[in-house]
């Protein structure tokens, strides 16, 4: 006997299977034949009888569920208003459905209740309750820098930005002349979205100790998994399946300096600020790697003072001529023909997030080690939208030393 989750996943691919057939059997008219019909019509019929099934199980989930609670249940607290309305919220962000969600995931998907339709996504998994959602939210944005410089989009499909490709130029006339009409071209830069995906694996024996906090634990395995992945691919991704990043060599920043030997001077640093347009220099930041960092800070000025400047107080950023420096395991290291640093507004790189995190449960992959794999899954994508608007730092000797972009 198939279980509520593999009728629904039957149910998905079953309508997803008809409605390519109904798109790919239809003739100029956009009509089908009588004998393509007949098969679309079993088709569709079968859904109608897995949809009958699935409403039946959870009927009978939610009786059984209500005839186990207790008749009654002792008083542990003062009474307060809450009690007796409740949270007032509804959809993923009742505590039904992250209570329904834990449970789910204790008993590996097995106990799957009523609460948790309302969350499933086209793949069959089930989206994170929203509380969650925005945790990780919080959690990603603290740990990647990316999602803190750069500037964040909700998307439903595909994005399409307009960039000015070229200016209208003024020109002097003199009085009576013609004037010179010039135009304004633009071209576009697309936000997809990229599927991502992390999973973990939980011992059988933690997953069902209801003391063990799951769900910090899940949001804090996930969020810095994908806050790693992500943070990799908007510094170096290809755009291959993957969001296209700053360092990327086609499409990411341009270079704006060019060292003359394997070693960072503070020249050239000061030749990477000026090298950006100053309506970019305002809300200007360096990206670089620890060891990138580590060269710089003993670098010195003409009076023999160190350049670099630390934070003022905690949680600040440290300072290079100024402007604030964060670091990143990911940012390239000091290598020949290679950019090493990064230094502009990082707010025209975009990020799109397309719909939200879902989990979803592997149940046989690792059932002989006691184990049980969890996967969240998102959807994304990102591009520097202007790549005029961060400069890069190259480091000379090497023969990869030509403009991005």
């Amino acid at each position: 006997m198939k279980s509520l989750y593999e009728l629904i996943e039957q149910r998905n691919k079953t309508w997803n299977a008809a409605r390519a057939f109904a798109e790919s059997h239809q003739n100029a008219e956009g009509v089908m034949s009588d004998e393509d019909n007949a098969t679309y019509e079993r088709m569709e019929s079968e859904i109608m009888n897995l949809s009958r099934e699935i409403n039946r199980m959870q009927r009978a989930e939610a009786m059984e569920a209500e005839l186990n609670k207790p008749t009654s249940a002792p008083l542990t607290g003062k009474p307060d208003s809450t009690s007796f309305t409740g949270s007032g919220k509804v959809g993923r962000a009742s505590d039904a459905y992250k209570s329904a969600m834990l449970t789910a995931l204790r008993t590996n998907f097995k106990q799957v209740s009523n609460a948790l339709q309302e969350g499933i996504d086209a793949n069959g998994g089930y989206l994170v309750p929203s509380e969650w959602d925005s945790r990780l939210i919080d959690t990603l944005n603290e740990e990647c820098i990316m999602r803190r410089l750069g500037t964040t989009i909700t998307t439903s499909g595909e994005h399409k930005i307009n960039v000015a490709a070229t200016k209208p130029a003024a020109a002097w006339v003199e009085e009576g002349e013609a004037l010179e009409f010039s135009d304004a071209t633009f071209s576009q830069v697309i936000l997809d979205a990229y599927k991502l995906s992390v999973a973990v694996k939980v011992s059988e024996e933690l997953l069902y100790d209801s003391a063990f906090d799951l769900e910090n634990y899940i949001i804090e395995q996930f969020a810095t998994a994908i806050s790693n992945a992500e943070e990799d691919a908007f510094l170096n991704g290809d755009g291959n399946n993957k969001p296209l990043g700053i360092f990327a060599d086609n499409g990411g920043a341009q270079i704006g300096v060019t060292t003359d030997g394997t070693e960072i001077s503070g020249d050239d640093i000061v030749d990477l600020v000026y090298s950006l347009k100053r309506p970019y220099r305002k809300n200007a930041a360096f990206i670089l790697s620890d060891s990138t960092l580590a060269a710089i800070r003993k670098l010195k000025d003409s009076n023999g003072n160190y350049i670099w400047q630390p934070a003022l107080s905690a949680g600040e950023p440290d300072r290079l001529l100024g402007y604030p420096v964060f670091t990143s395991q990911f940012a390239p290291t000091i290598e020949a023909g290679r950019p090493a640093i990064a230094f502009g507004d990082f707010s025209y790189y975009n990020l799109a997030d397309r719909g939200s995190r879902s989990f979803a449960e592997l149940r046989e992959l690792f059932a002989g080690n006691g184990l049980i794999g969890m996967v969240c899954k998102e959807r994304v994508d990102g591009k520097l939208v202007l790549p005029e608007s961060v400069q890069l730092l190259v480091i000379g000797g090497g023969a990869d030393t030509e403009a991005n972009g």
